[in-house]
């Protein structure tokens, strides 16, 4: 009887549709859009349902038939639209608005008191509120709204550009493919940062389906996210079960904020699904507290988290406080204890570093440890076996450090039968045989880049995306081209030829042309890149940066002293050290005469063209000539700093179109007020005759 009344109400509806007319459709499903987005903003943010399924199928159902007959009112933001695009054949990549750091992680209650104490003295003041959230256990990702409607979505890659997911991340339900506007208006251009998870029993479940199909159990939940969010084919993703929560506005255009709370709550009210269990905090006691609670209700929770996160709560304050090269100095992981297991180690091997470095590993009789298969662990160094006791055969407790990188944490000494074997590190390297050295805890092998192993690291992190950006010359690439004598020494790169590459298998022509295009083109990266990318232990990006400001030049560098390197702010001794030690070595040096030789630029930015160096900068309003995203980009590029907060200490605030609260708060301060036209007059974009240079010719030439 049932099934008669459904067919039954098909029918009539089939009918009542029939008869309406076209412009009678469009508003109807125009009627149909709100109220379906009306739900799902009651079911996925509020998670206060007023309808039941089968009603909500109803609407879906009558939405997707109206669209079957009048195709022309379909739109990309329908909820019928979810999925729909043809598969992939690759992401693309994308750059975010700005960089999506990492965090630093603290593992104490003395290290968190530690931050908060480092905060007040920054800020000089006896308190700081704070903002407390779940540290979520998934995948980062970008989402990009202009005038309330979803147009992009992007991973988190390497903080830098992301793969271009926008049609899977369509797939996620709890997606709005338009902002609310019902209190609050919706901004012209909206970023935000999510976390894509998959619920523990969710992720169960589809582990047993696969099971039941012959096919691989995923790893665990983060992974099976995170898989699924990269399928080629979006209607796999859609296939899915896939849920997201919104914790971060990284650019707004339209709409002003100023507080990490304020945006929590402003997110929700667009629609944008938000944490329940985040708080607002008055000081470092209740976030100890909050963690606490949130420890006890980790197992309650029906997705992963494996800590929490502490940010300053005011935008001023967090942009007086700033950011490193990775990780913001405003905001903190709080982990919680690693979940523990017992296994046996059957084997300790030795693995070579892009730097020389030796480290032991553990292989490990598998075992799971809250979802994941462990069969290595790291065991850092010589010293720390020793201090552990750790020998091969040993019983041992196992974690995921912070939950992901597995280390022994304890030997169970009462389960020892007398078989055990004590480690030694080699005295020469696994890899090429060369001799071993002991350089204070670590172990070091002297082959330099003649060692294999080294020398394909040293590649790959030449190679890589935050280093010079050679698209094409990843991990297997490069094996192939070390194996085959292609490449003896970084130099090589420049000195490949399409030819070379149409040789080896898997390159084609068109692939042996892009990767020879992707190599001449890294030639004029910048200097800060070009010294990241040597692989100079203890330099990372910021610090190279740092080095390319001070010196000018890679020659000077090559020559700064110890009491030089010890003048920049941030390098310490064992850094200096470092990289005086780097510029000793004869082969290194040579390499880097080679590469000048080949066209690689190590010289810096001449200063014309960082006019704006220690400039502050403010953007309120809508510019005509650039997006504020484009505009941030100009001013950081020559030189200066794009705030969020008007403060005394702001150079310019640039005022555009229906300007917000920064303006009358510029005015009030004193601040210089400058309008679009000036800014581009500014940064040289317009010319003396009043002439505007187009957009993408002036970025070019920056």
């Amino acid at each position: 009887m049932d099934e008669d009344k459904v067919y039954f109400y098909q029918i009539i509806n089939f009918y009542i549709m029939k008869k309406l007319s076209r412009e009678e459709a469009k508003k109807r499903i125009e009627w149909l859009r709100k109220e379906i987005w009306r739900h799902n903003y009651l079911y996925y943010v509020l998670n206060k349902p007023e309808i039941s399924d089968a009603e909500y199928d109803k609407l879906m159902q009558e939405l997707r038939e109206l669209e079957e007959m009048y195709p022309e009112f379909i739109t990309p933001d329908s909820p019928t639209q979810r999925v729909g695009a043809p598969p992939a054949k690759e992401f693309k990549s994308v750059r975010h608005v700005r960089p999506m750091l990492s965090l630093d992680t603290a593992h104490s209650e003395e290290e968190i008191i530690a931050f908060d104490n480092r905060i007040k003295k920054e800020l000089n003041c006896s308190e700081v509120e704070y903002v407390a959230e779940p540290k979520l256990d998934g995948l980062s990702v970008e989402l990009i709204y202009e005038n309330g409607k979803y147009v992009r979505g992007s991973t988190r890659g390497d903080g830098i550009n992301g793969e271009d997911v926008t049609e899977n991340i369509r797939t996620i339900k709890a997606v709005p493919l338009v902002l609310r506007d019902d209190e609050i208006p919706v901004p012209r251009l909206l970023a935000v940062r999510g976390e894509v998870i998959m619920h523990i029993d969710d992720f169960e479940k589809l582990n047993k389906e696969l099971i039941e199909r012959g096919e691989e159990p995923l790893a665990n939940p983060r992974n099976a996210a995170a898989g699924s969010l990269r399928r080629l084919d979006p209607r796999e993703t859609a296939s899915r079960p896939l849920d997201i929560f919104f914790y971060e506005i990284m650019l707004v255009e339209g709409y002003e904020v100023d507080e990490q709370w304020e945006a929590l709550q402003t997110l929700k009210k667009w629609g944008l699904k938000v944490n329940p269990h985040n708080r607002k905090v008055k000081n470092i006691e209740e976030v100890i507290k909050y963690h606490e609670e949130m420890e006890k209700k980790r197992e309650e929770l029906s997705y992963e988290i494996d800590g929490i996160v502490i940010k300053v709560n005011k935008f001023e304050y967090q942009e007086r406080l700033g950011e490193k090269s990775r990780s913001p100095r405003w905001a903190i992981a709080y982990k919680f204890p690693p979940r523990e297991e017992e296994t046996q180690i059957l084997d300790i091997v030795v693995q070579v570093g892009r730097t020389g470095i030796l480290t032991p590993v553990a292989l490990l009789r598998p075992v799971d440890v809250k979802g994941v298969t462990v069969s290595r662990a790291t065991l850092h160094n010589e010293d720390y076996i020793k201090q552990k006791d750790i020998r091969i055969g040993d019983w041992v407790k196992v974690a995921r450090a912070g939950d992901v990188i597995p280390e022994v944490i304890e030997v169970i000494k009462e389960r020892r039968t007398g078989k055990e074997k004590i480690f030694k590190m080699p005295s020469r390297c696994p890899v090429c045989g060369s001799k071993v050295v002991k350089e204070g805890a670590y172990y070091r092998c002297t082959a330099g880049l003649s060692c294999p192993a080294q020398l394909k690291r040293a590649i790959v992190h030449f190679a890589s995306k935050n280093a010079m950006d050679i698209e094409g010359l990843g991990g297997q690439t490069v094996d192939m081209l070390v194996e085959k004598g292609l490449i003896k020494r970084i130099s090589d790169i420049y000195r490949l030829k399409k030819a070379d590459l149409q040789r080896l298998p898997r390159f084609a022509e068109k692939s042996a042309r892009n990767l020879i295009e992707a190599i001449e083109k890294s030639k004029e990266r910048n200097l800060a890149r070009v010294i990241y990318a040597l692989g100079i232990p203890n330099v990372g990006e910021h610090t190279a940066k740092l080095l390319a400001e001070k010196f000018g030049s890679i020659d000077r560098l090559m020559n700064a002293s110890m009491e030089e390197l010890i003048s920049i702010k941030e390098i310490g001794p064992e850094t200096a050290e470092s990289i005086v030690n780097f510029f000793k070595e004869k082969r290194n040096r040579e390499e880097i005469e080679e590469l000048k030789k080949l066209g690689v630029k190590m010289e810096y930015v001449e200063e014309g063209k960082k006019k704006l160096k220690g400039k502050k900068f403010v953007f309120t309003g809508s510019l005509k000539s650039m997006t504020r995203g484009e505009a941030k980009a100009i001013v950081e590029e020559m030189g200066g700093e794009v705030l969020n907060t008007v403060s005394r200490n702001i150079d310019y605030v640039v005022v555009g179109e229906n300007p917000g609260s920064k303006y009358e708060k510029a005015k009030k301060l004193g601040v210089k007020i400058i309008n679009e036209r000036e800014f581009l007059r500014l940064i040289g974009m317009e010319k003396e005759d009043g002439e505007i240079i187009p957009l993408d010719k002036f970025m070019k030439g920056l």
